[in-house]
C-alpha cells in the first residue's frame, strides 16, 4: 500500500519511517521549489495549531512546529533574529500586543 504525502518534513522523518519497515520515497528541494514549500508548511502548522485550540498539549507542540518552520525561513532569507525580535518589542511598545483583546469593529469618519 502507497500513501501519497507530497510535502515538506523534517530532515529525520525518512530515517524514522525506515525504522517503521517502511520505505520512503524522497527528493531533495532547491530553491524556489523548497522557498514555496517551505510556506506551504508554515500554512499546514498554523493550520494545525488552529484545530488544535482546544487541546493545551497539542497546541504547545504545533507552536513548536510554527517556530520550527520561523527559523527555517530566517536561515533560508538570512535574517537576522536579533533584529526579528527587536521590531517585536519595538512594535509591542508603539502598537501594543493583544492583552487587552480589543476587537475593532470600525472607524467613523
Amino acid at each position: 500500500m502507497k500513501t501519497t504525502y507530497n510535502k515538506l518534513v523534517r530532515d529525520k522523518i525518512p530515517q524514522i519511517i525506515k525504522e517503521n519497515k517502511q520505505t520512503p520515497v524522497i527528493r531533495k528541494l532547491d530553491g524556489e521549489e523548497f522557498t514555496e514549500e517551505l510556506f506551504k508548511k508554515l500554512k499546514e502548522e498554523t493550520q494545525e495549531i488552529i484545530e488544535a485550540k482546544n487541546n493545551k498539549k497539542e497546541l504547545t507542540k504545533e507552536i513548536s512546529d510554527v517556530y520550527e518552520v520561523i527559523d527555517a525561513i530566517i536561515d533560508l532569507y538570512n535574517l537576522d533574529k536579533d533584529l526579528i525580535l527587536k521590531l517585536q518589542k519595538d512594535r509591542k511598545e508603539k502598537r501594543g500586543n493583544f492583552e487587552k483583546r480589543i476587537f475593532l469593529e470600525s472607524v467613523k469618519e
